[in-house]
């Protein structure tokens, strides 16, 4: 009988004892990792793996374990209790943004603790809460992306200083900068659709060892939606349909993605619609940003009229339909094969601060300025393997090729010839990624391989809108070659428990052919073809130290490159009234040398607060310069005598600038958040001469008051930037006046704004959930810096989102 009693109590206890513990995220929901269980009495530890499990076999019913993660609000539980709870846990978020997974650093998830650079990531739940009409707006609403916009269908970021081709663009990590990538504002970013992205990340500073060339100011990684594979018997469709709309440019959105499949494989569609109409700008502002009249053609002339209502920008709207479609296969553990397809085409979008432009004399210079339709198409294939040789545990091989469609049409103000200039890349690109850990060690070798080759074609028409004669006129750039060929290696060390360095270096190498023949006849070129070859050797060090659980330290020195592009050595264009900028096929590579400090602390559970500072130089900037074209320093372009310049190796530029970030959570349901960026920038316009940075926008930042439960999630928020006098203009941008305010001494300037925003998503059901917003409540009129169009007056949107 003894005996009997005895094996019912030891196998009970052994039963007990041997219980895994899960847990997870209170809002995700989601298992975490590297959860310590500690008895503090008996100094015994464990550690979550990565499905959130934790052995609890070491402890007694007794014990009293305190759950702890950095970045959550650390728990203290009995056994007992942990038994009632079913043995799972939920922990809630202290301060969510020093605790998350990353991939932008290295294209491999790991520990955000474990980089030694700044990151930012805006996740799909955001995305939903404060409903961005396009990829740009998806970018601004971090709070350390500024965005600047010539049209509406548009959006240029500026990051640390940078700006256009010196940041780079990553899609499922898939270059998308291409040869034609350009130093004027871009807005390629519009053709990625907001509803597709699965989660958004931008890694601050160069990132040159891993993506090459470009990879100055940042890189902004777009994850898409992925397939996702069912193990179960749950549903094995579901998806999601949104319709949306607004008051500022009447905006009707539909979205729909399917999401299917089963154990080996699955699949995701997704396809949105955007019909924009004209933006409306604030009631309250400078008057220079009004429309006070409008271009209309009748009868055959071009006429000046009065803008029935000068708040509304004419013309500014357009249509966008954009595609995907993916297709994984998992025949093994061990395998993973993805295949997927992007489409994006927009309608026509006016180019809305060259329509805004006026001579001397009062007269528009454009009667019609627009970019023709934007297409944009990748195929991607990816492979994933994992093994245990001694060479990788992790591999990916990537194959890709995208097709770009661009195009720019203008006309003069009672001028009959309508210009178009076609632009088209086929840019094809082999990535080959590896991934080796040595856990006993607690090492890792990131090391891969990377052959990009972009075909560029352009060319050039004119068309006589009275007569219908069509004839052909010079291109923007040449047909050229643009190749890039790199290896590199990215090694991580954890040093101690407390800190770890991760170092890298690539070698890259870049060519560029292009031909000139097809413009010589409009242009006396002294050249009728060049050949680029030049290798770029870029390396980084990194320090990340965390004292305790509640502090995080890193430091970072980096640099960065940026190859002459098609775009650089041979683009004809007129940048600014009276000035043409002609080809230079003797550039060289940008060098940039960058140095970060970082610093994280998490008070009291409740508050953190992130600072960064960092310093960037550009050595070798290419910068426009007075030149001459057969010794003479102006020619006449586009019927009007034009000052020349090219781009040229010629100066430096020096960005120093502040990240800033306080979260304060004062229980699981209030949240309040700021960021603040301050940037400043000098660069070397004319020999020995200084600026101010073209691409370093004025201080900005945005604080928000969230509520969260169940259900509910509501946000008010005011985003703020300040302003530049004249004199803190650059250069550039005084000959712009269009774009800018008129100060007292009828000089232009940049105004200073702040709007306050009230945003909302409430879930109806299992089904249905509502977003709601009013948005620049004070109908504030103002455009971001370098603008031409201005912002959204006050705005009202409202979306639907069934999830099935």
């Amino acid at each position: 009988m003894r005996i009997s009693i005895f094996l019912c109590f030891y196998l009970t206890t052994f039963h007990s004892f041997s219980q895994t513990l899960v847990i997870k995220d209170w809002e995700s929901k989601k298992p975490l990792e590297f959860v310590t269980v500690t008895d503090l009495e008996r100094k015994i530890l464990v550690v979550s793996n990565e499905k959130g499990e934790v052995d609890l076999s070491s402890f007694t019913p007794i014990d009293k374990l305190e759950i702890r993660l950095f970045g959550y609000r650390t728990l203290t539980k009995t056994y007992s209790q942990l038994q009632v709870e079913n043995f799972t846990l939920y922990l809630n978020p202290s301060v969510v943004n020093l605790q998350q997974a990353v991939v932008s650093a290295t294209k491999w998830e790991q520990n955000r603790q474990e980089i030694p650079s700044k990151i930012t990531s805006t996740s799909k739940a955001n995305r939903e809460l404060l409903n961005p009409q396009t990829a740009a707006d998806l970018l601004g609403i971090s709070g350390d992306v500024f965005i600047q916009k010539s049209q509406q269908g548009g959006g240029s970021p500026m990051i640390r200083g940078f700006s256009t081709n010196r940041l780079l663009y990553s899609v499922d990590g898939v270059r998308m900068n291409t040869a034609i990538f350009r130093s004027g504002n871009l807005h390629n970013v519009i053709s990625l659709d907001p509803f597709a992205i699965e989660n958004l990340e931008v890694f601050f500073g160069p990132g040159s060892i891993i993506y090459g060339s470009d990879a100055i100011g940042a890189v902004m990684s777009f994850q898409t939606l992925n397939p996702e594979l069912v193990e179960n018997e749950n549903k094995k469709v579901k998806g999601s349909i949104t319709l949306r709309g607004n008051t500022a440019n009447n905006e009707k959105t539909g979205h729909v993605h399917l999401k299917y499949g089963g154990r080996n494989w699955a699949g995701v569609s997704s396809i949105t619609r955007n019909d924009f109409g004209d933006l409306r700008m604030g009631s309250r502002g400078p008057e220079e940003f009004k429309r006070p009249v409008i271009i209309e053609r009748e009868d055959g002339i071009d006429r000046i009229s009065p803008n029935p209502n000068p708040l509304i920008q004419v013309p500014t709207g357009y249509q966008q339909t954009s595609l995907m479609q993916k297709i994984r296969y998992v025949p093994k553990d061990r395998w993973d094969f993805q295949y997927a397809f992007h489409y994006s085409e927009t309608s026509d979008f006016p180019r809305y601060d060259r329509l805004i432009r006026f001579r001397p004399n009062g007269i528009p210079r454009s009667a019609e300025w627009f970019y023709g339709p934007q297409i944009w198409m990748m195929n991607h294939f990816k492979v994933s393997h994992r093994s245990n040789s001694r060479f990788f545990d992790q591999m990916n091989l990537s194959l890709s090729h995208q097709k770009f469609e661009e195009s720019r049409v203008d006309r003069n103000f009672n001028d009959p010839i309508r210009r178009t200039r076609n632009e088209k890349v086929d840019a094809y690109a082999v990535n080959l990624d590896f991934l080796k850990e040595w856990p006993e060690k607690e090492t890792k070798l990131f090391y891969g391989a990377e052959l990009v080759s972009n075909k560029v074609n352009s060319n050039g028409t004119e068309l006589d809108i009275l007569t219908g004669i069509s004839s052909r006129s010079a291109s923007r750039y040449p047909n050229a070659n643009w190749g890039s060929q790199a290896l590199y290696a990215n090694f991580q060390q954890r040093l101690s428990t407390k800190s770890l360095i991760q170092s890298g270096i690539r070698y890259n190498r870049f060519t560029l052919d292009a031909d000139f023949s097809q413009n010589l006849e409009f242009y006396p070129l002294p050249f009728s073809k060049s050949k680029n070859e030049k290798g770029a050797l870029n390396g980084s060090l990194g320090w990340v130290y965390t004292p305790q659980e509640t502090w995080i330290f890193h430091v970072n020195a980096s640099t960065g490159f940026r190859a002459p592009n098609v775009d650089d050595i041979g683009k004809v264009f007129d940048s600014e009234p009276g000035t043409v900028l002609i080809p230079n096929p003797n550039l060289k590579a940008e060098y940039a040398y960058n140095l970060e400090v970082n610093a994280g602390k998490i008070i009291s559970e409740s508050i953190m607060l992130d600072f960064t500072t960092y310093y960037t130089k550009l050595n070798n900037a290419l910068v426009r310069r007075e030149a001459t074209l057969n010794d003479k320093d102006s020619i006449i372009y586009d019927g009007e005598l034009s000052r020349v310049l090219s781009l040229q190796n010629a100066a430096f530029v020096e960005i120093i600038g502040i990240q800033a970030a306080l979260e304060v959570k004062f229980d699981k349901n209030w949240t309040f958040s700021s960021k603040l960026n301050i940037q400043k920038g000098t660069e070397e316009p004319e020999y020995g001469t200084r600026s101010p940075s073209r691409h370093a926008p004025p201080t900005f930042g945005v604080s928000r008051l969230e509520y969260k439960n169940s259900k509910l999630r509501v946000q008010l928020f005011s985003e703020y930037a300040g302003g530049f006098r004249f004199d803190q203009l650059p250069l550039e941008e005084r000959g712009k006046p269009e774009l800018y305010a008129i100060d007292e001494n009828g000089r232009p300037y940049s105004p200073s704004w702040v709007t306050l925003n009230l945003v909302s998503k409430y879930q109806i059901n299992n089904l249905f959930f509502l977003s709601a917003g009013f948005e620049n409540i004070t109908d504030v009129r103002y455009r971001t810096y370098s603008s031409g169009v201005a912002a959204p007056g006050r705005n009202f949107t409202l979306s639907l989102t069934a999830n099935f």
